[in-house]
């Protein structure tokens, strides 16, 4: 009788867990973490590539190293990469370890929720700079 009562109340956690959403990846933090990549890049309606590439659509299938007229390293130009969420979370940690040769120097950014954060404000602009 005891292992059926801790069944049911174990079946109940597990129920209560999966009706609770995931934490929702926050649009507005992510705009100011985005501050940092600024510097060098941009993204919207009238982004133009600066020192990095301009960033507009970038998990819409987009093949690494091919922002039109920008002059990418050695190391994009030969790169045979989509971007994905999965790839960029892991290149953003640490893009010259990942990408040896890029001209990118930033150090990278470690913690979870501020790369879900960006990537969330990312996602929000398609190819043409326009949010979806």
């Amino acid at each position: 009788m005891r292992s059926v009562q801790t069944l049911a109340a174990s079946a109940l956690v597990f129920a209560a867990m999966a009706a609770v959403p995931a934490a929702a990846q926050d649009i507005a933090a992510g705009e100011k973490i985005f501050l940092q990549c600024r510097t060098c890049h941009q993204i919207g309606e009238n982004a133009k590539n600066a020192v990095g590439p301009q960033l507009n659509g970038l998990f819409a299938n987009r093949k690494a190293g091919t922002a039109e007229g920008y002059s990418y390293s050695n190391a994009y130009k030969t790169l045979d990469k989509v971007w994905t969420v999965e790839n960029f979370t892991t290149y953003i940690k640490d893009p010259r370890g990942v990408t040896p040769g890029t001209k990118m120097v930033y150090a990278g950014l470690k913690d979870e929720t501020q790369i879900a954060n960006l990537i969330a404000f990312l996602s929000q602009f398609g190819p043409d700079g326009k949010k979806k």
